[in-house]
């Protein structure tokens, strides 16, 4: 579909209320499909592939979170979506922040995994030095790149592009976001902070997102790195749809998050 001057991938499935599935750097939905799964059975399951990502062409220019907050709130409009459940993961999950803190009224919940507020929040940053995190774990038998597999078989810019995308993405992701963890106090959806336990966000980085957010729920799963979603599908999902499922009977209550 045709999102600001772009020709992007969509996928709906599903019927009920509606949730927004927000991929990360250098995915392509099939990284959220155990989410998608998991949720379709109740769920009306809506998500795009953003420009350089997945079936979606690249685009001229630099990558910013800010053309992926814009894209988004495009998308709901095209779907005349007042508001959703939003599930984000990585830079999906940052779009989904921004999202909740620009546009309240378009986020009923929001599960936000694996996000940093900024470049200092991963592990192997310069302001992480001496920061506690856990041991990294190798796989077994190390095994093909999944995402660029995707890439490969998906891109219609072709295998070759995929160096192009990946230095628009290291740009990025040294640059940006800048989220003020104070802005975080004005969220006003019921929220869930989770990541790996030797994800590349550190540990620490997820508390501040999840303190800083009024009643937000952390979740650290165990035994996982950035790649959790992949490595835990049954457990990520399940805790994903527990927590949508949670927040819609509060809201059915009238209950909101405690605000501290």
């Amino acid at each position: 579909m045709r999102i600001n001057g772009a020709d992007l991938y969509s996928e709906v499935d599903g019927s009920g209320d509606p949730v927004l599935l927000l991929h990360g750097g250098f995915c392509s939905l099939e990284s959220l499909r155990p989410v998608s799964d998991a949720l379709v059975p109740d769920r009306r399951v809506l998500a795009f592939e953003r420009p350089g990502h997945g079936r979606s062409a690249d685009v001229d220019g630099e990558y910013g979170y800010e053309r992926g907050l814009a894209d988004t709130v495009a998308y709901l409009d095209a779907h005349a979506l007042g508001s959703v459940d939003v599930v984000g993961y990585s830079d999906g999950a940052i779009i989904g922040l921004l999202l909740a803190l620009r546009h309240p009224a378009r986020v009923r919940s929001l599960v936000a995994i694996s996000a940093n507020l900024d470049p200092s929040g991963f592990t192997h940053s310069a302001e992480a030095a001496g920061m506690p995190v856990l041991d990294a774990q190798e796989p077994a038998e190390p095994g093909p790149d999944v995402e660029r597999r995707h890439y490969d078989r998906l891109s219609p810019d072709g295998p070759e592009h995929a160096d192009v995308v990946l230095r628009k993405l290291f740009r990025l992701w040294t640059e940006e976001p800048r989220i003020d963890p104070a802005a975080l106090t004005d969220v006003t959806a019921a929220t869930l902070v989770m990541s790996g336990d030797r994800d590349t966000i550190r540990p620490d980085h997820s508390l501040l997102i999840a303190s800083s957010i009024p009643g937000a729920q952390l979740c650290i799963v165990p035994g996982t790195s950035h790649a959790l979603v992949a490595e835990r599908p049954d457990l990520v999902a399940a805790l994903v749809r527990q927590f949508v499922s949670d927040a819609a009977a509060r809201r059915s209550t009238g209950r909101r998050p405690a605000r501290s």
